[in-house]
């Protein structure tokens, strides 16, 4: 009797530790199917049109932030500073008019020793702040964009001369505009010069994926069929994931064959997608290899890390700099999208809004992974869409939906953060006991 009553509470306990872990995500999912119940204007082409927009714009920049949970640095508000670096180099080859791929390319290369400079700084910043990381990189985000504001107020046309008569310059000739038009790709400027490269549609990019996951799963099935470690629980997923991608296949494939309204959804930016199965590549990698491990041992237990004769300070400033580096690569990806650099406030939310992106996905201040960071993007920008057409449907006016998003965004930081310090306190108790 006592053994069914000691596993039905192990039971018990268990579920209630997974919705602890999951609330977040839990939410956003509820929040997503009222949505489509309460908008009778939001039709399912609307939708994945505006999310995969937004989607193949944000993902970068929440892959950028995992490296750091790893390596034990928290939530890296920081990245903004990465965002800043991106900036200055998008404004850098507009001011001499360069553009195209090139152009492109030639932003990316110069925004890399830009932000592995701010990344180092930041890193050594951080080790000076040990325990305090997140309160130090929201710190330095307001730092670093005074001293942004600074060079791109004053510096420039004071102490850079530059012609008043450029477009990008305010008409006295001290200060770059408010708002810089990065021009269509097509006429030598920026504007989807990634974007423009190639692109499919979008049910096809879909039933590609389905796909590959299919075999991904199919050949992790076969390998570790006969593995102990191999658990029923992980088999069971496993099945579940093929089950998944047979549906959605079946979905893509009828709707190509029909030629049905789904394939009216935008485009998808082929070389986007790349770039961002390209990082969560390298994120796998990279954590396999002598330094991803550094990552974890330090982000487990510095003292233990170092016992073991691991630069712990060290490890911490390339995890900061690889993270600023990738950050500023996602802030170019995501504003030559846009086709405008509003140069004061930009980079403003990135931190804020790519963090509330990944804890969506059920990451936590001390884990993150891939798919945290793909699913957390995909609800937040979800609630991002529905949430001006809930305002608009329930109480008539839009407005209400997007104050309803900035309430979300710090709502889902503090709940991720008020768990933490819950779970610690829990783990204290029980360790005290």
């Amino acid at each position: 009797m006592n053994n069914v009553s000691t596993g039905e509470r192990l039971k018990v306990k268990k579920e209630s530790s997974w919705f602890a872990d999951n609330i977040v995500t839990l939410i956003f999912v509820a929040f997503t199917i009222f949505g489509f119940m309460v908008s009778d204007g939001v039709t399912m082409n609307f939708f994945l049109t505006e999310l995969s927009s937004r989607f193949f714009r944000n993902a970068f920049l929440v892959l950028s932030l995992i490296i750091p949970v790893v390596a034990g640095l928290g939530l890296n508000f920081g990245i903004v500073v990465g965002a800043m670096a991106g900036q200055i180099a998008i404004a850098i080859i507009r001011y001499f008019n360069l553009g195209g791929i090139s152009g492109l390319m030639l932003t990316f290369l110069l925004a890399f020793p830009i932000s592995a400079l701010f990344g180092y700084f930041t890193g050594v910043l951080y080790n000076k702040t040990r325990g305090q990381e997140m309160i130090a990189s929201l710190i330095v985000g307001y730092f670093a964009n005074g001293i942004y504001q600074f060079l791109f107020l004053f510096v420039v046309g004071v102490i850079i001369k530059v012609p008043a008569t450029h477009p990008m310059i305010k008409p006295d000739g001290v200060g770059i505009r408010m708002t810089v038009d990065l021009v269509p790709v097509k006429d030598g400027g920026l504007k989807y010069a990634l974007d423009s490269i190639m692109e499919i549609p979008f049910m096809w990019a879909v039933l590609i994926v389905a796909i590959a996951v299919l075999l991904l799963q199919l050949i992790r099935l076969a390998k570790n069929s006969k593995n102990p470690v191999f658990s029923i629980n992980k088999k069971r997923m496993t099945y579940i994931n093929i089950a998944s991608c047979l549906i959605i296949a079946g979905i893509c494939a009828q709707a190509i064959l029909t030629n049905s309204s789904l394939m009216m959804v935008r485009k998808v930016p082929v070389v986007n997608a790349l770039l961002i199965i390209a990082l969560c590549v390298f994120n796998e990698l990279i954590l396999r290899t002598k330094l991803g491990q550094d990552f974890r041992s330090v982000g487990q237990s510095q003292h233990i890390a170092e016992v073991s004769g691991i630069n712990v300070d060290r490890t911490r400033i390339i995890a900061t700099i690889m993270s600023t580096v990738l950050a500023s690569w996602g802030q170019i990806m995501y504003l030559q999208n846009m086709g405008t650099l509003n140069t004061y406030n930009a980079h403003t939310q990135i931190g804020m809004f790519s963090v509330a992106s990944l804890l969506v996905g059920g990451a936590s201040t001390q884990k993150a992974n891939l798919k945290h960071a793909i699913i957390g993007t995909v609800l937040f920008n979800s609630m991002f869409i529905m949430s001006p057409e809930i305002g608009q449907s329930l109480f008539g006016n839009a407005l209400l939906g997007e104050y309803f998003r900035t309430f979300m965004v710090y709502g889902v930081i503090g709940l991720a953060l008020g768990l933490h310090v819950w779970r610690s306190n829990k783990k204290g108790k029980i360790t005290l006991d």
